[in-house]
Formats: C-alpha cells, sequence, structure tokens
C-alpha cells in the first residue's frame, strides 16, 4: 500500500517527467517509442498512478535527455544537514546491531 508522502513523490516525478516531455514538444506515443515504454504506462507513470523501477526512470530520462536526478528530486534542493551524532543514533535498528 502507498502512504501520503508517497503518493506525493509519483505524482511529482511524474509532473516533472511531463514537463520535461512537453518542453521537447514530445507526445506520449513519441517517449514511448524511444524508451520502448508503452503510452498507457507512460502516462500511468506522469499522472503518479504508477510506482515505476529505477531501470524505467533510467529510461525515461535517458530518452528526454535530463538527469536521472531532476526527474526523482525530492523538491529540496539543498542537502540535508549533517549531523555531528553518529549514523545509527535516532533509529530503532532492533535485530539489525
Amino acid at each position: 500500500m502507498v502512504n501520503n508522502a508517497e503518493k506525493t513523490l509519483l505524482a511529482e516525478a511524474g509532473r516533472r517527467i511531463r514537463a520535461a516531455r512537453a518542453g521537447q514538444a514530445l507526445s506520449l506515443e513519441q517517449l514511448a517509442r524511444l524508451t520502448g515504454i508503452s503510452a498507457p504506462a507512460l502516462s500511468l507513470i506522469e499522472t503518479g498512478k504508477r510506482d515505476p523501477r529505477l531501470t524505467t526512470l533510467k529510461r525515461i530520462s535517458d530518452a528526454l535527455r535530463v538527469p536521472l536526478t531532476l526527474l526523482i528530486a525530492d523538491g529540496g534542493s539543498e542537502a540535508p544537514p549533517r549531523s555531528s551524532t553518529a549514523a545509527s543514533e535516532g533509529y530503532d535498528l532492533g535485530d539489525y546491531q
């Protein structure tokens, strides 16, 4: 089951893909030919209704000639703040330690 944060992430990635495609005046059918991904599947990705694999996103980014990171950025362009605490502090790692 996809939670709200994941739905938002998928919708934002889909909007970025659609914007990049539209910016290059490509139709869904043209992008489908370039990627080998069906137009209906691309439509579902663009509308955030399908959770694409990383390899699928890479095929799309290559076809659009944009960096993969542009499609999957989570909205924050700045790096997260560095913490002075140990990497595992603050996480419940339970049986994994």
